[in-house]
């Protein structure tokens, strides 16, 4: 074996020890892309020098959030594990609000929505990695660019759990923030424009991200271990690109990790081509060590990337909310069958018809009410309560979501911030 080299049994060992790292929940995160417009004329698309020239200038503010650049010009905060939800707001929050002004100054806005709503795909980012990645997803279709450069998200990551079963325990937790996410999906539609044109969705975002490919955007068996079902899942995985130092990266199509350790053609793949190759893996709920539940549409407002923070944060962590939550969820199994998320019945219908959906509706009601009985014990200020509070008054218990408020891209009024 050369030097570097990976066997097919090194990497099923690897792929379950460090993909769910379990102990006691502990720790908080939020990773929040944004688009980022014109302040005085939103309808017109960026320059991408101007972009660049902005975020050369961020990078030089005192901010503790990591800044990091998508493909096609979104900017995302990334923020450090916290030790509390708050910790985790109000770091977040004061960084973003440094940001905010530092933007102002160049007549730069952060915009909150799922998916650009007038302007086609446009990808700023010249890398291999992304070369490879268009031209992958060009195999399927439009939706892949449209995912790559016109899209944002509220990430939420959480820990694993506990090894022991109950409310906190991990396969407990991956399970129902499979059928959670789709109640999160729903409550939380913010894209339902595309190009200029009404889509028919409450979230076209989560359309886009169920389209870009067969297999790396699915989540995978929901009824074997975690540890098994998530290994099996990565190694059968088609292969985005063997990168290399000189030409552009690319991969035999249809050539999967387990594949490639066997022949170990085109080259031998190493422990540093495995981890390589878990970032090319887009499913709804990705293991990490923890949880990063992928499904959110970007928030509208200041600070209403915080409510869906909040309410995920509560129904994961506090162990009320988390046996009302699973209870509450466990039932949309059935609808959403043997399919994976996010294109089996329950998730289309949750990106579709939002909280218009009867039984979405009826589990957001639960789940908001459960949320809104844990904050208090999870620390949360009044200020946090309120806004999950407005924000279940104002949609779920209407069945609504933001979705529901986007102007129309055609309508005179701006897009809201």
């Amino acid at each position: 074996m050369t030097a570097g080299e990976l066997t097919e049994t090194e990497a099923e060992d690897l792929l379950r020890c460090i993909c769910f790292k379990t102990g006691p929940p502990r720790t908080v995160g939020v990773e929040l892309e944004w688009l980022v417009h014109d302040l005085h004329q939103p309808r017109l698309p960026v320059p991408h020098d101007r972009l660049r020239s902005a975020y050369a200038a961020l990078r030089a503010l005192p901010v503790r959030t990591p800044l990091t650049v998508e493909p096609g010009g979104q900017l995302e905060l990334s923020s450090l594990p916290a030790a509390s939800l708050m910790e985790c707001i109000s770091t977040v929050s004061a960084d973003l609000m440094t940001v905010r002004g530092a933007l102002k100054e160049r007549g730069l806005t952060l915009v909150g929505l799922g998916q650009e709503p007038r302007h086609p795909p446009r990808r700023m980012l010249r890398e291999a990695r992304y070369d490879a990645m268009e031209a992958r997803f060009d195999r399927t279709g439009p939706a892949g660019r449209a995912m790559m450069c016109s899209s944002a998200s509220v990430q939420v990551c959480l820990d694993a759990g506990y090894e022991e079963p109950g409310p906190l325990g991990f396969g407990r937790r991956w399970l129902m923030a499979h059928l959670l996410g789709a109640v999160l999906v729903a409550a939380f539609a913010n894209s339902p424009f595309q190009q200029g044109r009404s889509t028919g969705w409450r979230s076209v975002r989560q359309a886009n991200w169920s389209a870009i490919d067969p297999v790396c955007a699915l989540a995978p068996p929901l009824h074997a271990p975690p540890r098994a079902s998530w290994a099996a899942h990565v190694l059968d995985a088609p292969v985005m690109c063997v990168r290399s130092d000189h030409g552009p990266w690319s991969a035999p199509p249809g050539l999967t990790f387990r594949q490639w350790l066997r022949t170990k053609a085109p080259r031998p793949p190493t422990r540093t081509d495995l981890d390589y190759h878990l970032t090319t893996l887009f499913p709804p709920v990705r293991p990490r060590g923890h949880l990063e539940l992928r499904m959110i549409d970007a928030q509208p407002g200041d600070d209403g990337w915080t409510v869906p923070l909040a309410v995920t944060t509560a129904l994961f962590d506090d162990p009320e909310a988390a046996e009302l939550a699973y209870r509450t969820v466990k039932p949309l199994a059935e609808r959403a069958g043997s399919q994976p998320a996010p294109r089996n019945p329950l998730w289309r219908a949750a990106a579709h018809d939002s909280l218009a959906d009867p039984e979405l509706r009826e589990a957001a009601m639960a789940c908001f009410a459960a949320a809104l009985s844990a904050l208090p014990r999870l620390g949360a200020t009044r200020d946090v309560q309120d806004r999950v509070a407005d924000f279940t008054d104002r949609y779920v218990a209407r069945g609504r979501c933001p979705a529901d408020d986007t102007p129309s891209p055609a309508a005179p009024k701006d897009l809201r911030p």
